[in-house]
């Protein structure tokens, strides 16, 4: 469920369990996975083919990182509500998880996401979800 709602770089905003997406064919060099990669995961931007629905975890210092397989650069976001509430519900750990609007930038454009149905699935979540807009 989403709790919270805030404008602003997600990275400055002194979040400790931080949430956002990756995709099925593990190339995740672009968008906030891929700038993840280059700051804090240099092994996410090719990890290889992941199973939709999995949730992969990084500590980097005192910052918890979720990478959320919630679609597939070349089929989209089938069930996109079910499936982000299915990758946060999975997230370990019961302390609320901040997470950038999933699907609102230039990849999910491209790839079909509905930020609508990725906020359902959210709130779905029994997650407590701090939602980030980068304005």
């Amino acid at each position: 469920m989403i709790i919270k709602t805030k404008k602003g770089d997600i990275l400055k905003g002194n979040e400790k369990r931080i949430a956002f997406a990756v995709n099925t064919e593990g190339a995740n060099d672009a968008g906030f996975a891929g700038i993840i990669s280059y700051l804090f995961w240099p092994e996410l931007a090719y990890i290889g083919e992941t199973k939709l629905g999995t949730v992969l975890t990084k500590k980097v210092d005192d910052i918890e990182l979720f990478a959320l397989c919630c679609h597939s650069l070349k089929n989209g976001w089938n069930d996109q509500e079910e499936v982000i509430k299915k990758c946060f519900d999975a997230i370990p750990g019961e302390e609320p998880v901040a997470s950038i609007a999933i699907g609102t930038g230039l990849v999910g454009f491209i790839s079909g996401a509905k930020f609508a149905s990725i906020e359902e699935g959210m709130e779905a979540s029994k997650k407590e979800i701090i939602l980030y807009y980068n304005p």
